[in-house]
Formats: C-alpha cells, structure tokens, sequence
C-alpha cells in the first residue's frame, strides 16, 4: 500500500504501423538498454516473418499468440504458522497480459537461430499454434494451481 496517494495509470501511445497500444507495450517491455528504436525494428521484422510463413495478419497472430498463453491462475507461497505453502490465486489482467510478454521474450531469447527477430517470430508462431516452451509454461502454471487447490482456503 503506498503511503500517499495511487500513481494514476498513465496510456499507452499505439505504434505508427500497426496502429495498436498491445504492441507498444511489448516493444516497452522487450528493449534493453532503453534502445527503442532497435526493439521496435526486431517486432516489425518478426511479424514480417511471421506474414510470409503464416500468411495471416501478423497483428492477429501476435493478439492470439498472447491470448494464448496468457495465465489465469498462478500460486503465490503464504507462509501459515511454521511451514509454507503455495496457495493458488487468480490473476488481474494486467499482470497475466505483462506475464505472458515476459514469458514470450524469455523463451525468444533462449532459442536458438540466427537473429532475434527470427528467434521471436518463432515462439510467437508456436504460441499461435498452442505449442512451444511458452505454452508449457503456462499449461505448467495451471498445473502447479491445481495440484495445490486443496490450500485455496488460505487465501489473503
């Protein structure tokens, strides 16, 4: 809880070619080194990729491909008496939209290829298609919710 007052939400500005905010935030949350314009040109370049395999609306591939893996439950570790358990919690959208992003990006970089546009183009292919290390992780998140239902009850 901040002791002042709530930072108010600040918009999120769309980017020039596809015209959508979703876009902007993930090309926010993938640059290093506050290197922008280098973020932006591998997105572009990725969903360029992505037009001549899939053949599809690379906008719509990139929106499905993040609907995809984005989590509903995760378990947070509540700590009752001495020992510790892992209670599963529902998820704000926010936070799932900014996990999935993070997940994205965490298993483009770890692929191997040539440049990371390919790299990205890729994991968002096989996240369209429900497939690929960024599927499993959410599909493992759920699984890990599940498994520990029994302690719902300890939920703040």
């Amino acid at each position: 809880m901040p002791r002042r007052r709530i930072a108010p939400k600040r918009p999120v500005t769309p980017d020039s070619k596809y015209g959508s905010s979703m876009v902007a935030l993930f090309v926010s949350r993938m640059m290093l080194k506050g290197k922008k314009s280098v973020a932006y040109g591998i997105l572009y370049n990725a969903l360029d990729i992505i037009q001549e395999k899939v053949g599809k609306d690379p906008l719509e591939v990139f929106t499905r491909a993040l609907e995809n893996v984005k989590p509903v439950v995760e378990v947070k570790s509540r700590r009752v008496g001495g020992s510790t358990y892992q209670v599963p919690v529902e998820i704000r959208e926010s936070r799932r939209e900014a996990l999935a992003m993070r997940w994205i990006m965490q298993f483009a970089r770890n692929r191997h290829g040539n440049s990371m546009s390919q790299k990205l183009s890729a994991e968002l292919i096989d996240a369209f298609n429900s497939t690929g290390g960024t599927f499993k992780k959410k599909e493992d998140t759920h699984r890990m919710a599940e498994a520990n239902k029994a302690f719902a009850h300890y939920r703040w």
